[in-house]
């Protein structure tokens, strides 16, 4: 999941995806690759499971699965509440030194 999130043009076709379905037509359309270039980005999305795509006729269309993408978003959260409380414990470990250091 994390190296399909690692790419820009896959990013960006989750925060569309985010608006709503659509095809893959419409998907393409602002990254001016071409269609099989593009149909890679998408199917690495769709094999860890970040979006799903449906055929209709002619036309494919993606959605976002949110249940994945929670996921992900759940353990960036638990990563920024450790690391907030590891950064907070070295201000106060520089406090504390800077005090002793101004004492002596």
């Amino acid at each position: 999941m994390f190296h399909a999130l690692a790419d820009p043009t896959r990013r960006s076709v989750i925060a569309r995806l985010g608006l709503g379905s659509a095809s893959i037509k419409e998907l393409a359309e602002p990254f001016g690759l071409g269609l099989p270039s593009f149909l890679k980005h998408i199917k690495v999305l769709e094999s860890c499971g970040l979006i799903a795509s449906e055929k209709t006729g002619r036309v494919r269309t993606c959605k976002l699965n949110r249940e994945n993408l929670a996921a992900a978003e759940q353990w960036f959260e638990q990563q920024r509440v450790t690391w907030q409380s590891r950064y907070d414990n070295l201000d106060n470990l520089l406090i504390t030194l800077k005090g002793e250091q101004d004492e002596s």
